[in-house]
């Protein structure tokens, strides 16, 4: 899993929204907007996969990996409203966990021990199925016997059936721009967010359990972290990326 510093193209003056409650909806010419919570600025696409078809993406038509956020917007084209890294991967930018693309595995599960955020288990798999999508420790969703249409693996969870990860410190030294996803209305919409500056794990799990009412959510990465917004007319660079997720109109 490479973390890579993360060059963002925006200045875009945005506006931040003063949010009361629970985070909810996004504003109707698409996906992503600005959302100011735990004290800091993020970004969150909401997607109602009854009318987005969220996706992933790895290697394109030539085998090779898509890498960037631009190179899939570029081939994918007006089609696509969001798009987001999707998880850890090695040095050849592959998944270093559960990968599944349209119903194939491509990469299966991991369940071994080691170092780095991947292996601070639990850890976690996001998994999409027709018009529902889902985040569970890796440990349940083996279990579940899903069979989903895509999948990736990452870690750590972030937000465990409403409960914080219970190796997350409140706000540990640990600050990077971070990005991460969760669900809720019953795996009926999917929530991704993305840091603006640097933030403690602490806070951006509780971004997702107190102010986007996710009962679970999975971390997806750190300084790699980009997104492909352009509702919001923003398209990130970044080094080359592993595992991307994207969102279609159905």
């Amino acid at each position: 899993m490479h973390h890579r510093a993360r060059l963002a193209v925006s200045g875009l003056g945005l506006t931040v929204l003063l949010l009361v409650g629970p985070a909810r909806a996004a504003p109707a010419e698409g996906p992503c907007a600005p959302v100011q919570a735990q004290g800091e600025s993020f970004t969150v696409c909401t997607l109602d996969l009854r009318r987005q078809r969220v996706r992933l993406f790895w290697r394109g038509a030539d085998g090779l990996p898509y890498a960037s956020l631009g190179s899939l917007a570029e081939k994918q084209g007006t089609a696509l409203s969001f798009a987001m890294n999707a998880g850890m991967y090695d040095k050849g930018q592959a998944p270093v966990g559960l990968y599944i693309e349209e119903g194939h595995e491509m990469q299966p599960v991991s369940t071994a021990n080691g170092p780095g955020n991947f292996h601070l288990k639990p850890n976690g798999v996001f998994w999409v199925k027709g018009e529902r999508a889902g985040v569970l420790d890796t440990g349940r969703y083996l279990k579940a016997r899903l069979k989903p249409d895509f999948a990736t693996q990452s870690g750590p969870m972030l937000v465990i059936d409403g409960h914080i990860h219970p190796k997350i410190s409140a706000d540990g030294p640990s600050q990077k721009i971070r990005n991460g996803v969760g669900v809720r209305d019953d795996g009926r919409t999917a929530v991704f967010a993305i840091s603006e500056r640097p933030v403690t794990f602490g806070a951006f799990a509780r971004l997702f359990r107190d102010d986007l009412g996710c009962r679970n959510a999975l971390f997806l990465d750190g300084s790699v972290s980009s997104l492909y917004a352009p509702n919001l007319k923003r398209n990130d660079l970044s080094r080359p990326l592993g595992p991307l997720v994207g969102a279609v109109a159905r």
